[in-house]
């Protein structure tokens, strides 16, 4: 990351768009590798389901971590990228990303607790089966609610990342746009109903804007000429602040 930080901003800018690629990639897997194999509502068939394909099971819970270390990732390069824009709102944002990563780590707990309740252990011979199974569909709607709330701290994030390319000058202002707009579908998930009646289309904000980012990043990268003068004139700036605290002290 240290070597990432001292490069020119376009190759760190498509380093950023590469790093996002792969976020969306093994996302996309890590819920592929899930599909069919919860049933809702139906305990007995999930457990079934879990069982039979515990090594798919194990490997989207894995595919999610690599996701969620991956976007921490990119959220240390978005800092970096955009802190000439403004470092407190880029150090913001950061924040929001890395608590939202935190309770997707956290989380995966929830996800992996089915297979330690259906394995089958001596300890749990005393509850019912049809008990077991009912607790391991409870541990994944867990794991759903964490993903409402983690949501919220991404859309945040995207919120406050689209503001800061908005306001930029070496990155189009309609990504900026979009990367908002993007946000403001993830927010949705503070409200399960308003999620249930506006799906997929909240999922397609966020996914349009995501997506229009990562694109024009791996692509196009940035405007070197104008990062490096928003990036001098922000330097001049911080330099400046001192002076003026000094001279308001006198």
């Amino acid at each position: 990351m240290g070597r990432i930080a001292e490069a020119s901003p376009r190759p760190r800018a498509r380093i950023t768009g590469v790093v996002y690629l792969l976020y969306f990639l093994t996302a996309v897997l890590a819920v592929f590798f899930m599909r069919g194999l919860v049933v809702s509502g139906d305990a007995a068939a999930t457990a079934n389901n879990i069982l039979a394909h515990e090594r798919l099971f194990r490997l989207s819970v894995a595919v999610g971590l690599i996701a969620t270390a991956l976007y921490i990732a990119v959220t240390v390069l978005c800092y970096g990228l955009l802190k000439p824009v403004n470092k407190t709102v880029s150090l913001l944002a950061a924040f929001f990303s890395l608590v939202g990563c935190a309770i997707q780590a956290f989380g995966s707990l929830f996800q992996v607790a089915p297979l330690v309740v259906l394995e089958g252990s001596p300890y749990l011979s005393v509850f019912k089966v049809d008990q077991l199974q009912a607790v391991a569909l409870m541990f994944i709607k867990l794991n759903v609610q964490a993903a409402y709330i983690y949501l919220v701290f991404f859309g945040l994030f995207n919120v406050l990342i689209g503001y800061l390319i908005f306001r930029s000058t070496f990155l189009p202002r309609i990504l900026g746009g979009l990367m908002a707009f993007g946000g403001l579908g993830w927010l949705t998930y503070l409200s399960k109903p308003l999620v249930n009646y506006l799906s997929p289309y909240n999922l397609a904000c966020g996914l349009l804007g995501q997506g229009s980012v990562m694109l024009w990043l791996l692509v196009m990268g940035v405007n070197v000429q104008r990062w490096k003068e928003q990036a001098s004139a922000a330097g001049e700036r911080r330099s400046q602040r001192p002076c003026t605290l000094a001279a308001i002290a006198r």
